[in-house]
This record gives structure tokens, sequence and C-alpha cells, in this order.
């Protein structure tokens, strides 16, 4: 007689501990961390929406696993068609910033899930977000508390830039980086999480 094959795994592509406590809100632990390392330009006219998708198709990929399910996602921050860095530098958050100050834009947040069989399943989230007008000295002591370091679109919703966003329509959770809704759907539609 032989043994039961073991359950499969949650694997997360990701290092971000906002997934990880996203993630945790849905009562998922994932069995392993395995961020991918892809290369993340976007190609020459590239749209928003499907560049979020692309990428975390590619990161699933790139983290594939013969042992579990393997979940990425990606989230991009758009001013019409156009796909705003990670903003690595001061210049670069001030410029987005600058460009998203009382104006809506919209956030994209892709999630992928890839089966052991190598089937991937994909959800789109899109939320539109539209930033009060900033003064200098609001986009100064922003840029000063350092939140937009390695940030779609030089902010983090869930710090202290929550506090200049005049509304939202749609994830909350997506523009942190894992929209729970979607993400519940797809572990669901896998049967890693009761539907």
């Amino acid at each position: 007689m032989t043994a039961p094959s073991p359950a499969p795994q949650l694997i997360l592509a990701s290092a971000s501990p906002r997934r990880r406590d996203l993630l945790a809100r849905l009562g998922i632990e994932p069995a392993r961390i395995a961020p991918a390392d892809i290369d993340e330009t976007p190609g020459e006219g590239e749209l928003p929406r499907p560049y979020a998708i692309r990428m975390a198709r590619e990161k699933a990929v790139a983290a594939a696993s013969p042992d579990g399910y393997v979940l990425a996602g990606d989230t991009v921050v758009a001013a019409g068609r156009r796909i705003l860095p990670k903003t690595e530098d001061e210049e670069s958050a001030r410029r987005c910033l600058s460009l998203l100050s009382g104006r809506r834009h919209r956030v994209f947040s892709a999630i992928a899930l890839r089966a052991p069989d190598g089937t991937i399943r994909e959800k789109l989230s899109e939320t539109a977000v539209r930033f009060k007008r900033l003064s200098a000295a609001e986009l100064d002591a922003y840029i000063a508390g350092g939140e937009w370091h390695g940030k779609a679109g030089g902010y983090a919703i869930q710090g202290a830039a929550e506090g200049l966003i005049a509304w939202i329509q749609g994830s909350h959770s997506g523009v942190v980086g894992l929209p729970l809704y979607e993400t519940r759907t797809l572990l669901a539609s896998a049967n890693l999480i009761a539907g």
C-alpha cells in the first residue's frame, strides 16, 4: 500500500513583507518564500494592464516548483498609459508624486497562481486613486519620511500617503500589493483555501 502524496505547498514568489501580511489575513502562511528575480523592464509601448499581468505570470514561472503552487504578484501604478517606476531615489519619487498630485491615477495589481503541472491561473485588480493637490511642504515631508523607496509610483498607501489620498475606488489591498478578493478566488479555485 502506497502512502498518500503530501498536500501541495503554497510558495510565495515575493520577499515583500506586505504580501505575507496580506496573505495572513486570509489565514494563509506560505510554506516557502521564493522571490523571483526577473527583468522587470516594460516592453516598448507596453501598456500598464498587460505589463502587470505579464510580470505576475513571469514571476510565477521563474519560481516554479514541482511540489507546490506558486503565487506571484505585481503592482503597477499608471498615469494614463504611462507606467510609473519603482522609485529608488528622491528625485524619481518627487517626479512621480508631482505627476500624481491632484489627479486620478490607476493601480493594476495582477496575481498569477502556477500549479505543479504548469497551468497558470491569473486575476487582475484595477483601482482608481486620487491624491489631493500636494503642497510643496506636504511633498517635502513625505519625501523626507522615506516611505517612497522601492515603491511603484513613489508611495505606500498603507503608510503616511494614505492621509494624502482624497479617494479610492477599488481594492485597497490591491494598491498595497496583493488584492485579497482576487487572491482568495484563485486559491479557492485550486482548492488551497475553502471556497
